[in-house]
């Protein structure tokens, strides 16, 4: 798959309602580490709706981090800081509750276009480690 089609792969299963967003991301890059499909979505359950209270980071940028970290494995903080600043960029904030406007009544993003932020984030990422 391009990087394209797994942006909307990942957006595609989150609008659906399929997954929650770390769970669309994962499924959108989990074939490029060895990991089983079923053991990650099983440990990224709990990250719907910001860690279910809606106060905390975004699930797809978790998702997205979480297959940096398996791919990366030295300098994951290096890069985890890189993923979030271009997270940042396209889905404008990477708290749930400010992303989807709880206090200022105004979306940032929808969760669907996310999770498509995440996974180009994380090839952009991608490109950066590989220069």
């Amino acid at each position: 798959m391009t990087i394209i089609e797994r942006a909307n792969y990942a957006k595609e299963l989150k609008a659906t309602g399929k997954c929650n967003c770390a769970q669309a991301v994962i499924n959108a890059l989990y074939d490029l580490t060895d990991l089983d499909l079923n053991t990650l979505m099983a440990s990224t359950s709990g990250f719907a709706v910001g860690m279910g209270t809606m106060e905390a980071t975004c699930g797809a940028l978790i998702g997205a981090n979480i297959i940096l970290g398996f791919l990366v494995k030295n300098g994951t903080v290096k890069y985890s800081k890189i993923l979030l600043n271009r997270f940042k960029e396209l889905s404008k904030a990477t708290i749930c509750m400010v992303i989807k406007g709880v206090e200022t009544g105004t979306v940032l993003t929808a969760c669907d276009m996310c999770c498509y932020n995440a996974v180009i984030a994380f090839f952009d990422t991608l490109a950066i480690i590989n220069q």
